[in-house]
């Protein structure tokens, strides 16, 4: 996918772009009951994945705002990170540190746009 695909898709989702919005949410229906996990855990294991796959900002800006209403807080953010580190590695964890604090100014970018 080159840069500019990358940037309209995600000026789309920025914007909200109904039928992307909608798709990805149809993606994500009865994955937490089918988990068989509690919510905390089930999000705390899709941070774990998130990190792991060095996901992009957008990334965690919708899965951080779901985790927080569910109970995540920064220090269980944290202690993921600090669980993980030894598996995916110093970069990884640093990469996803920066990637987060990207992704939550995105989120007051598009709340101011509102």
């Amino acid at each position: 996918m080159t840069s500019s695909v990358a940037e309209q898709q995600l000026d789309a989702v920025a914007h909200g772009d109904v039928p992307v919005l909608e798709e990805l949410a149809q993606m994500h229906i009865n994955t937490l009951p089918n988990s068989g996990l509690d919510e905390r855990t089930y999000h705390l294991v899709r941070l774990a994945a998130l990190i792991a796959m060095d996901s992009a900002p957008a990334s965690y800006l919708a899965n951080l705002q779901v985790a927080r209403d569910a109970g995540v807080t920064v220090e269980d953010a944290q202690a993921v990170c600090v669980a993980i580190a030894p598996i995916v590695g110093s970069a990884r964890i640093v990469s996803a540190t920066g990637n987060v604090l990207r992704g939550l100014g995105l989120g007051a970018a598009i709340s101011e746009q509102k």
